[in-house]
């Protein structure tokens, strides 16, 4: 048996696997979601209505529905680009048209982004105008929404391309230990990244006032002086024009790291309450989860990397994902390389994923701790109890659901240790 037959069935066996797997929790969630629909827990029968529970359920069961035809979905169409041939009768095409050379990889990667982006595009309306719609928060119209799809296209298009462009070349030029320079050249940027967007991409999407409620604002300024936070400023964003989900959040890196708060946060918390939601996010300043998650990052890439470095330069895989590599060395395979490597990790990849996602859960519970010793474990009960509330999240997920995908320990879990501490 050859190699590139060995990974096309290993592919197909991970790829049909992981999608019987994740059908599986899903439907697990929604039966467990369902049958506990009927009553609020008694650990929260005081505090929740049964209407908001209820609403809470049909949801979270909408989503996980919604989720799983959108999953057929985008298991046929990475069919149709891996094993059905549709990567390599584009590529052919580009090649006939344009020749080899960068001009030619870059407009492949342009390509299935382009081609990629409109396949997915009903889903995409589906959840905002309809699923989202339907349960009270979308706030969007479609010229706001076709205003930010072009905005993200130019954007994507701006970034995108020239780093695209720096990596194929290096990949063309540094010789065998490319994979190292070109990691090197992708963490800088991300790096970059964390700088530049919080001042001059996110504005694009979003307007950001200073924080001006006195209250609230003495109140933040005090707790990040006793934590020893400095950020550059205290923002509030317009997050009600697009949802009426509601969030806090840091950005930036360095000079540029400020606090954002959406203004739906600010309209469902008291002062106090948003002392002890920031108090969670200084939680993972204070424990270095923001470091410890950028040098897993460093780690992970690092190690990508060198593994594409290394199956670029065995033919079984392209072959093995139904593409003809380039023969002519005027036509290099390095776009080749970096779309069938994109699209094949993530398949090997789901069966590690409730590892990242526990260890996510541990640095939440880490940052609650925080919280609850900085501020008041009452008030950060009730913020959450809120933000559960507001946001629709389910108050009975299901156990195996929330192990393998919940980066955020479910309410029942996160009150127990509040209410212990």
């Amino acid at each position: 048996m050859s190699y590139s037959l060995i990974f096309t069935t290993a592919f197909a066996a991970a790829l049909v696997l992981g999608l019987l797997v994740k059908f599986w929790l899903a439907s697990r969630q929604v039966r467990h979601v369902a049958r506990h629909r009927g009553a609020v827990p008694p650990a929260f029968e005081h505090k929740i209505t049964l209407a908001a529970h209820q609403k809470a359920a049909d949801y979270t069961i909408a989503k996980a529905r919604f989720g799983m035809v959108e999953m057929a979905w985008g298991t046929a169409l990475l069919l149709g680009w891996t094993l059905l041939g549709g990567l390599d009768v584009l590529n052919k095409l580009l090649l006939a048209w344009l020749g080899g050379g960068m001009v030619q990889q870059l407009a492949l990667l342009a390509a299935f982004a382009v081609v990629g982006g409109l396949l997915e595009l009903p889903f995409t309306l589906w959840q905002t105008f309809r699923l989202e719609e339907r349960f009270g928060f979308n706030k969007m119209t479609f010229g706001l929404w076709l205003r930010d799809t072009v905005v993200s296209t130019l954007i994507g298009a701006a970034i995108g391309l020239p780093i695209a462009a720096l990596i194929l070349w290096i990949m063309g030029a540094a010789g065998t230990l490319w994979w190292l320079w070109a990691w090197v050249a992708w963490m800088g940027f991300n790096l970059l990244l964390m700088v530049v967007y919080p001042m001059f991409i996110a504005p694009l999407y979003n307007k950001f006032k200073p924080l001006d409620d006195p209250t609230v604002k003495e109140r933040v300024t005090a707790l990040m002086a006793r934590c020893g936070f400095r950020a550059k400023g205290l923002f509030v964003m317009d997050g009600s024009r697009r949802s009426a989900h509601a969030n806090a959040y840091f950005t930036g890196f360095g000079a540029s790291k400020r606090v954002v708060f959406y203004d739906t946060l600010l309209r469902q918390l008291n002062a106090a309450e948003m002392e002890a939601v920031l108090a969670h996010e200084l939680g993972h300043f204070k424990h270095r989860h923001i470091v410890k998650r950028l040098a897993a990052m460093f780690a992970l890439s690092l190690a990508g990397f060198a593994l594409l470095g290394w199956v670029s330069t065995q033919a079984w895989f392209y072959t093995g994902l139904g593409v003809q590599p380039n023969m002519a060395p005027t036509a290099p395979n390095n776009a080749l390389a970096l779309l069938l490597f994109m699209l094949s990790v993530p398949v090997f990849g789901f069966f590690v994923a409730p590892l990242p996602a526990r260890l996510s859960r541990k640095h939440e519970f880490e940052a609650d701790a925080y919280a609850v010793a900085q501020t008041s474990s009452a008030d950060l009960s009730a913020a959450l109890l809120k933000l559960y509330q507001d946001n629709a999240s389910t108050l009975t997920p299901d156990p195996v659901f929330v192990k393998f995908y919940y980066s955020h320990p479910p309410a029942s879990e996160r009150l127990a240790r509040m209410t212990a501490a």
